[in-house]
């Protein structure tokens, strides 16, 4: 794993083909790029075991909130141009961070912490 220099150059916030909510940012190394996201916001609803629809849920927001509060931005909107710093592979980013200041988000210690807190 190694830590990179990135700018968001897009984002995507929605519904993706499968009907999961979830998010993107897209970031740009400077010749090279990579995807940060992908994490489903919502859970099944099923009723006498049948599929009813999905619901958000608080992991969802909380990755939100986590994301904009880390890299320093008040509006989802005004994330493209922000520059981070991300820890990651070849395959996987698994956390961001802000350009400046030793703070990171990962979210799979948000999941951890979602679970134990029990707040999901």
């Amino acid at each position: 794993m190694e830590i990179k220099n990135a700018v968001v150059t897009s984002t995507y916030l929605g519904i993706e083909d499968h009907g999961i909510m979830t998010c993107y940012l897209y970031l740009d190394y400077g010749g090279s790029g990579q995807g940060f996201g992908g994490y489903g916001f919502d859970s099944p609803v099923k009723e006498s075991g049948k599929f009813k629809g999905r619901v958000g849920t608080a992991f969802g927001c909380e990755f939100i909130r986590r994301v904009l509060t880390v890299l320093g931005v008040d509006k989802w909107e005004n994330l493209p141009g922000t520059h981070l710093r991300v820890k990651a592979e070849q395959i996987k980013i698994h956390e961001i961070g802000h350009i400046l200041k030793d703070n990171w988000f990962s979210p799979e210690a948000l999941a951890r912490e979602m679970v134990i807190g029990g707040a999901e």
